[in-house]
């Protein structure tokens, strides 16, 4: 009779262990999901560094005149009234003749 009680614990641990490890809630799913909440906490990071960034740029072109000043010299290519503006052009580069030449 003790025979029989102890199998039958012995398959019940079993049973709850296969269920532990792989079952529903089981570990694997723990584990992926400890992985999916790490990857999303660092996705999280790197939007609040470039929320920070934008906010910062948005303050200073707010408070300040230089920021909205170097911007139009930027990307608009303004220039003040009474500037000159000078512009370098580098030449193209000529390939040189042992770079065509199969040997």
């Amino acid at each position: 009779m003790l025979r029989y009680v102890a199998l039958i614990l012995l398959i019940l641990i079993i049973a709850l262990q296969v269920k532990l490890w792989a079952g529903q809630g089981g570990m694997n799913e723990v584990w992926r999901l400890e992985k999916s909440v790490a990857e999303q906490k660092q996705k999280n990071d790197e939007l609040k560094a470039r929320n920070d960034a934008l906010l910062a740029e948005v303050a200073n072109l707010k408070d300040g005149d230089e920021a909205i000043e170097e911007r139009a010299r930027s990307e608009l290519g303004l220039v003040k009234p009474g500037e000159k503006f000078y512009q370098v052009v580098e030449p193209a580069r000529k390939p040189k003749p042992d770079d065509n030449d199969e040997h």
